[in-house]
């Protein structure tokens, strides 16, 4: 098939690579622009930018997808399918409408639950059990189109953001070969989706990613391991700002915010939480033992923005 593809993070990358394994012939690959990043903010290109460059594929970077010359250039390329992935904008009817059949979208969650844009944190910030993918078809509102294929997987104890983000990615890029020849031959038929258990994926805010230690330990835990790696939960500790990576619930109790030990034992709102691995401002990550080297928050100290 002639494939076009949109999409901008790494998350997508897998995506376009399982397209081309399968031999479609991707006409063009649409990412954001290339934006100002690392300290000297020169521009670099989107990881799916990169990945498409360097495979010989031909790369538009549109602002907006609104704007009529854009939409002429997608029309151009004469496309039987869209594939979407984290592309970053809204796009408009008139660009939905565009290939023989449409466009499909990788969706990290099982819809109709965690529309929207971070369905991934949302999902083990909430303490999910299970997640997965749905390939969509694509209409005018917000991740409400038909499923063409799902899968699901558990989330584990451990998880993360970000072995969640590498699984679900595989899985999305599993899927995309027999989702897009289904929908082509007729052999797939769409479902709709359900109206009950609708739920919204917002985009996570910094300031969401302070702990709040008045909060049950395990509410704690999944904040910390939903903001792995970013934005990252962080608190206040000794006067500085500490970003917490990792850590453990255990069974203890004291006043919210108060150490119970000199090995970063906080007391929550029910139980309490032990920082496993942190990283201070300037410095890189760290396991607690060699955190606390140089770094004392002794027992009875008190964390969070209060001290």
């Amino acid at each position: 098939m002639r494939v076009a593809f949109m999409g901008t993070p790494d998350f997508a990358v897998p995506t376009l690579k399982a397209l081309m394994d399968a031999g479609h012939e991707i006409v063009g690959v649409y990412s954001q622009p290339p934006a100002p990043a690392g300290r000297g903010k020169q521009l670099r290109p989107s990881p799916v930018h990169t990945f498409a460059e360097n495979h010989g594929l031909r790369v538009f970077t549109p602002r907006s997808m609104r704007d009529v010359a854009a939409q002429a250039e997608f029309r151009s390329l004469d496309a039987d399918v869209a594939v979407v992935v984290a592309y970053g904008q809204i796009l408009p009817q008139v660009v939905l409408d565009t290939p023989k059949h449409g466009c499909v979208n990788v969706h990290a969650s099982l819809l109709p639950r965690w529309r929207g844009a971070a369905p991934i944190h949302r999902a083990v910030m909430a303490g999910d059990t299970k997640t997965g993918v749905c390939i969509m078809q694509m209409e005018a509102g917000l991740d409400t189109g038909p499923v063409l294929m799902r899968a699901e997987t558990p989330i584990g104890p451990d998880d993360t953001t970000l072995s969640l983000h590498d699984r679900l990615s595989d899985m999305g890029a599993s899927l995309i070969d027999a989702a897009i020849t289904g929908l082509a031959d007729g052999s797939l038929r769409a479902e709709p989706q359900g109206e009950e258990g609708v739920t919204y994926a917002k985009k996570i805010e910094k300031t969401e990613a302070r702990t709040d230690w008045t909060r049950p330990a395990t509410e704690i835990d999944r904040h910390v391991r939903g903001l792995f790696p970013f934005p990252g939960a962080w608190s206040e500790m000794a006067g500085e700002r500490v970003k917490i990576l990792a850590g453990t619930v255990e069974q203890a109790s004291g006043a919210p915010g108060t150490a119970l030990d000199d090995e970063l034992l906080i007391a929550c709102g029910d139980g309490a939480y032990r920082v496993d691995r942190a990283q201070r401002a300037g410095k890189g990550p760290m396991d607690r033992a060699d955190l606390l080297r140089g770094f004392k928050v002794p027992k009875g100290s008190k964390v969070g923005l209060d001290d």
